[in-house]
């Protein structure tokens, strides 16, 4: 039986259980009211009926159905052939529950019974001994015949009606959320690929061919010592990677295997300095030196850091570069400013990913955001902010 099935077996019975049990109740309430019926009666009446509740509940196992139906169909029978003993035309409150037990306790039997062709033929029975369980219960007592005969053909038709309903929605409905369930798995795994992608592209940008660049410019400005250096680190990043570890922050130079949970930003700052002196590029901090950060916003805000003063070192034609920290209650902020040849910023393409991919990117994903100022001959300015 397929998940589907299953899940299509466990609403109807749950419904019958439902509906069952509500009448079943009711039943009691009816025939409990003094004068319906004699007090060993009642009695009887009363185990009848929890004999008929235990069953109810017991559809929702799923196993033995066949059996608990029958078990509902006797005991339902059997308390409407009850009323027959005082010998006398049976009263409101006797009728009330006579109605009730054929029309709803025991044609709730209906709902789960509607599934297949040997559960057809078995509510057919079902309905049948009860129709004439209670039409001999009327003639014989002499009651009237109508309204009971017709609440309980009404119970039957409308809970037959209902577990075809059922039936036949449940499956469909389960299908269609299946079928987006598939869909959102795979939008899912697509975005995560996506995601992985970009990282990787970024790690890539700021390590691997960051080196490559300056050994394509023979290293122009960088000591050789720092560029062994700087190419060494690259390799044991390239060597976790291909163990299965993911270092971070993934930059060279700057890395570590186990994020804490939280960092100090001060103790950090001064590795970024001696790489970038090492490097030709003197930073001069301003402002803040201890703040605090959670571990992956830390992460984030020093490789775009780390990305920015790797773009002075590279295309403003300086040597020097300004770094200002300061923070408020929830936000620190980074303004790292060089006095070079300055760019319009209207000529970044949208697809390099020095800026978009390794500074933009980056902060969004921890909830921060950059702005860059710059023109021609004025120098670059470039405003990194997180969220503490």
């Amino acid at each position: 039986m397929s998940r589907i099935q299953k899940e299509r077996d466990r609403l109807l019975t749950v419904t019958a259980r439902n509906v069952g049990l509500t009448a079943t109740a009711t039943t009691l309430l009816c025939l409990s009211i003094p004068g319906t019926l004699p007090l060993p009666l009642y009695l009887a009446a009363v185990v009848l009926l929890a004999c008929l509740a235990y069953a109810q509940f017991q559809l929702t196992s799923l196993t033995h159905t066949t059996v608990w139906v029958a078990v509902i169909v006797v005991a339902g029978a059997a308390i409407i052939l009850l009323n027959l003993l005082p010998a006398t035309p049976l009263g409101a409150s006797a009728l009330s529950a006579v109605g009730m037990v054929g029309g709803a306790s025991v044609a709730s039997v209906a709902i789960p019974t509607v599934t297949s062709r040997g559960r057809v033929g078995l509510l057919i029975c079902a309905s049948v001994i009860t129709l004439a369980a209670e039409s001999a219960t009327l003639i014989l007592s002499g009651s009237q015949l109508a309204e009971p005969l017709l609440f309980t053909v009404a119970g039957w038709v409308a809970l037959t009606a209902t577990g075809v309903w059922l039936s036949r929605t449940v499956p469909r409905t389960l299908t269609r959320i299946s079928t987006m369930s598939r869909a959102y798995r795979v939008e899912r795994q697509a975005s995560e690929t996506e995601a992985r992608r970009r990282q990787g592209a970024r790690l890539l940008h700021d390590t691997v061919l960051a080196t490559l660049t300056l050994l394509a410019h023979s290293g122009v400005g960088v000591s050789a010592g720092a560029l062994r250096e700087q190419a060494g680190e690259d390799a044991a990043l390239l060597r976790q990677l291909r163990l299965g570890f993911t270092p971070d922050p993934t930059r060279s130079g700057d890395y570590k295997l186990k994020p804490v949970e939280e960092s100090t930003l001060g103790n950090t700052l001064e590795s970024v300095k001696q790489r970038f002196r090492r490097m030709g590029l003197e930073v001069n901090w301003h402002g803040s030196g201890q703040v605090l950060l959670p571990s992956d916003i830390l992460d984030a805000f020093l490789l775009a850091l780390g990305e920015c003063l790797e773009n002075v070192r590279r295309h403003s034609g300086v040597n020097e570069a300004h770094v200002t920290i300061t923070d408020d209650e929830t936000t620190v902020r980074a303004m790292v400013t060089d006095a070079g040849k300055g760019f319009d910023v209207s000529t970044i393409e949208h697809g390099r990913l020095g800026f978009t991919e390794s500074i933009v990117a980056r902060l969004r994903d921890v909830g921060g955001n950059a702005r860059l100022f710059s023109s021609p001959g004025s120098g670059t300015t470039v405003v990194l902010e997180v969220p503490k």
